[in-house]
């Protein structure tokens, strides 16, 4: 399948809630994931757009929820890393209310992004929230970034083992995707399947 070609990408508005989002009836793919996880990287690469999604070594860069028009067909959601320890806890309590009440209540939203550092081992906020999803009925596939951070069969071990975690909870596991921001691995997978998914939205 030809790769979905992302003519435009623009940024729309910040929102620090769900009663601040932007009304709209266009399907909404979320990014998410812990903080330090690379999501800004793999929004720029998907959209081909370098600083498109800011950048920083600072965990915990984004904290509001930021809207991309992609295409002037679809959005894409730029949501706040979930886990960061730099915030004050009344913050943090307000970040998590916003971002939960976007996933339960976004009625146009067609898939999360959850983002998975495939260096590390599993980790019980990454499974819980995982989990929390599927147990919302949410819809959501995972991506495994900083693949290039180390050799191609530890990266198989450790994506092996997490998936074999979730069996714990999980009678059929998410799909996946496997990315990398300096070899490009995993835009063409994810593309397509955004493009796959939008033509079921047109006909839902």
């Amino acid at each position: 399948m030809e790769q979905i070609l992302i003519k435009s990408a623009v940024f729309k508005l910040s929102a620090p809630d769900l009663k601040s989002c932007p009304k709209s009836d266009i399907p909404e793919y979320a990014f998410i994931g812990r903080s330090n996880v690379g999501k800004s990287s793999l929004i720029n690469m998907l959209c081909n757009k370098k600083g498109l999604a800011k950048t920083s070594s600072t965990p915990g860069k984004t904290k509001l929820i930021n809207f991309f028009l992609i295409n002037d067909s679809w959005s894409l959601v730029d949501l706040p890393g979930y886990g960061y320890a730099k915030v004050a806890k009344t913050d943090k309590k307000e970040f998590n209310k916003s971002v939960n009440d976007y996933l339960l209540k976004r009625d146009n939203l067609h898939c999360v992004f959850v983002l998975v550092d495939s260096r590390h081992s599993p980790q019980s906020m990454d499974i819980d929230f995982i989990n929390w999803l599927g147990t919302n009925g949410i819809p959501f596939v995972l991506v495994f970034t900083k693949t290039d951070k180390q050799s191609p069969p530890k990266t198989e071990e450790n994506i092996s083992i997490f998936m074999d975690t979730l069996k714990e909870w999980w009678d059929d596991l998410p799909k996946y995707f496997v990315s990398s921001i300096t070899t490009k691995a995993g835009k063409q997978d994810i593309t397509d399947y955004i493009e796959k998914t939008l033509i079921k939205f047109k006909h839902r």
